[in-house]
């Protein structure tokens, strides 16, 4: 059972360690976070599963780490200077800024200003003089240095047709209204998949790329019961899409994009590329004087052609928040009590194993303890934490709270026949077990 609203996945974030609003000492910076011990060890292995699915599982997809300033000549034959922007109107009657879309029934035509032009793209100065001309873009996607190093890539490591590029970074949009805790957010994170194609082979691979993304997604925890899939109809399509397949979740707040995946066709590279003319391209583009590359491939027979892309985009905040609501549950125990647990995929849990001592004030099992903790953390699966409160009952409802999947405690008997008391987080069932044979046992788990 997922969480009953966003205001219990709030709660759980900050009084767990999973995300606090940026700057709270100064009133908070809105649409803006930042993650905590928690919360960037459930992202980090959110970004890690990712690029293992990506990079390492698919030998013609290569990696890529892009810069965050952007040369505004890239935006500017992207599309988004010209695009990437929203006409807003202010309510003069509630004092409140919307969309021209979304703007409310309670407010009246008559208390409405004129829409103006709201860029969404943070600009910042480039150099020791803030002349207006030096400037450069916070990136709005990591997608755009991905089309701009084609060449790099395909130069490099002599790749050919199909294969991809992958990218996970920063991104800056300037939201107008942040909602929905960190949903919609000024500063976030993508994970960007652009896979390049013949044309006429886009199809297929657009069709592929949506049920391996939707596979991915019920790895990490999120049941296809909870997903819905929208054909974005022509009308709604961004202006270098073809098709797009976006990737519903319920949220709390909510049926909204999880994922988008979009055939986004010779767009991208024939914007970016030198004699355009020269290379057959589909899609609209504007005429570009200053690109030095000509971004397209040679086919067998030697004739230049520019790749459609397929891209599978996501946003980790958004990842993030799905994968918690589908693992909080709330349930209810023996004694009429209930437990907070999060049922986090083993491999995402931000806590791998939690090692108890049973008394903290006793020197001999608190070693042992240690050296239990030592020897699991060499293993490289993750963190492994060593709890020394010395109350086992609290221990082992925190690291429910917090998804830890596997606790191991440490008592007398263990000084004795060096066994341990390993319980299990979702069952709650306690076995005892040779210290010997902890690490098989522990690594079988994590990896299931």
């Amino acid at each position: 059972m997922a969480a009953e609203n966003m205001d219990k996945l709030v709660a759980l974030c900050k009084r767990r360690g999973f995300i606090y609003q940026s700057s709270d000492i100064y009133g908070g910076l809105q649409g803006v976070y930042d993650f905590g011990p928690l919360g960037v060890e459930l992202k980090n292995n959110i970004k890690k599963s990712w690029w293992e699915s990506m990079v390492y599982d698919n030998d013609d997809i290569e990696g890529l780490d892009s810069s965050i300033l952007t040369n505004p000549l890239v935006l500017k034959y992207s599309g988004h200077e010209d695009t990437f922007s929203d006409p807003m109107v202010d309510c003069t009657s509630c004092n409140m800024r919307f969309r021209v879309d979304q703007v409310p029934e309670s407010c009246k035509k008559e208390d409405l200003t004129e829409p103006r032009q709201f860029n969404l793209m943070f600009k910042t100065n480039v150099g020791p003089i803030d002349d207006g001309e030096s400037f450069a873009y916070l990136r709005p996607e990591t997608a755009q240095q991905i089309f701009t190093n084609f060449k790099n890539v395909v130069d490099s490591t002599s790749k050919t047709l199909p294969f991809g590029i992958a990218q996970i970074g920063k991104a800056f949009r300037n939201e107008i209204t942040p909602r929905n805790f960190i949903f919609r957010v000024r500063e976030f994170e993508q994970m960007e998949l652009e896979y390049f194609v013949k044309p006429g082979k886009d199809d297929l691979a657009h069709d592929t790329w949506v049920q391996k993304r939707l596979s991915w997604w019920v790895q990490q925890g999120v049941p296809m019961e909870s997903i819905e899939l929208y054909d974005v109809p022509k009308e709604e399509l961004a202006h270098y899409s073809k098709k797009t397949v976006d990737i519903m979740y319920k949220f709390p707040h909510g049926v909204e994009e999880l994922e988008g995946i979009a055939n986004r066709t010779d767009f991208d590279l024939g914007s970016h590329s030198k004699k355009q003319k020269d290379l057959n391209i589909k899609a609209d583009v504007l005429e570009n004087k200053n690109s030095n590359s000509k971004l397209a491939i040679q086919d067998d027979n030697g004739n230049w052609l520019v790749p459609f892309v397929i891209e599978p985009s996501a946003g980790v905040e958004r990842g993030f928040l799905a994968i918690l609501n589908e693992a909080y549950h709330i349930e209810q125990l023996d004694d009429d009590k209930t437990r907070v647990v999060l049922r986090l995929a083993p491999h995402l849990s931000p806590v791998k194993v939690a090692i108890i001592p049973l008394k903290k004030n006793n020197n001999e099992i608190v070693e042992l303890a240690m050296d239990v903790k030592n020897d699991l953390q060499k293993l490289g699966l993750g963190r492994i934490i060593f709890e020394n409160t010395g109350n086992i009952g609290k221990s082992y409802r925190k690291h429910d709270e917090i998804g830890t999947p596997i606790c191991i405690t440490i008592d007398f008997e263990s000084l004795e026949d060096k066994s341990v008391t390993i319980r299990d987080r979702d069952s709650m069932e306690q076995s005892r077990m040779s210290i010997q044979e902890i690490s098989s046992f522990v690594i079988k788990k994590l990896k299931s």
